[in-house]
């Protein structure tokens, strides 16, 4: 199979196939869902980090003996950064669930300033009336955008991951789909909620998800005459994962403190790492 093939092809799992399980997971019992999606999420975050510091580094540094370790560090500095003001401009923000702060109608126009009763209950009087078209405005288009931006960096980030290596291409597009599910699941329900109906959130979500591939594609032909610029993105991909699982997964799981569900966390979590390790491990 050609290079191109490979990229395509796990581009594809990373997007697409994502979405499709997400949007079975939705078909499953309320009760099971709630089960379910936090181990999800767990194994996720072990994913992240194992891909992005047994494998996207490591390779990073060892691809091109020339690369300078300091410039490397701070592209890692400055993915983290750059990642941050993507989610202040919500377009990175993770949805778990089908309530999500950052999404949510009300988050989005809520005003700064104060309001007399009189204003509050006209403005309430307002979203009950708009409240179906408003979530659709406000939550699903930034659902839909921001989906739409993070799934054109993973595919330029599985793209570079393959045309360094074609095993850390797979374990790279393993993290992304570890990853892209749980988010998918609670960016598909969010869009139910904000008035979408079922095939269209499903149309919706997928032609979000092809941009994946478009990243990919564009990467490959663009960065095969940048070899000497794979080192520091694949240190732009560890910073990506490196920043969803810290800043945006591992804070969900804080809200649960008891001792039997931190022990669930820690096994999952060491569990998607050595998930990573093997699958690395064993394609070498």
């Amino acid at each position: 199979m050609t290079l191109l093939g490979w990229i395509i092809i796990f581009s594809l799992l990373g997007g697409v196939l994502s979405v499709i399980a997400a949007s079975v997971f939705l078909l499953i019992n309320d009760k099971y869902q709630k089960i379910i999606l936090p181990h999800t999420v767990s194994f996720a975050i072990g994913a992240l980090l194992g891909a992005a510091l047994l494998a996207l580094l490591p390779h990073a540094i060892t691809v091109n003996e020339n690369v300078d370790l300091h410039d490397l560090g701070l592209t890692l500095l400055i993915g983290l950064l750059g990642f941050f003001l993507l989610e202040k401009m919500v377009l990175w923000r993770h949805c778990h669930s089908t309530h999500c702060e950052v999404h949510s109608p009300s988050e989005i126009h809520k005003s700064t300033e104060a309001h007399s009763p009189a204003e509050l209950q006209q403005e309430n009087e307002h979203h009950a009336h708009g409240h179906q078209h408003g979530s659709k405005d406000a939550s699903g288009t930034l659902i839909i955008v921001g989906d739409a931006v993070h799934n054109l960096v993973d595919g330029v980030l599985i793209a570079a991951a393959f045309m360094t290596d074609v095993d850390l291409g797979i374990v790279t597009a393993l993290a992304v789909a570890a990853h892209e599910i749980p988010q998918e699941i609670g960016d598909f329900a969010i869009l139910l909620n904000s008035g979408f109906k079922r095939g269209r959130a499903l149309l919706f979500n997928i032609m979000a998800s092809m941009a994946t591939l478009i990243g990919a594609v564009i990467a490959y032909y663009s960065l095969q005459s940048m070899q000497h610029a794979l080192p520091y993105i694949l240190a732009i991909a560890a910073s990506s994962f490196i920043y969803i699982a810290v800043a945006d997964l591992i804070p969900d799981l804080h809200k649960r403190t008891e001792l039997r569900a931190t022990v669930q966390q820690i096994t999952l979590i060491a569990l998607g790492v050595v998930t990573i390790y093997w699958a690395h491990s064993t394609l070498h």
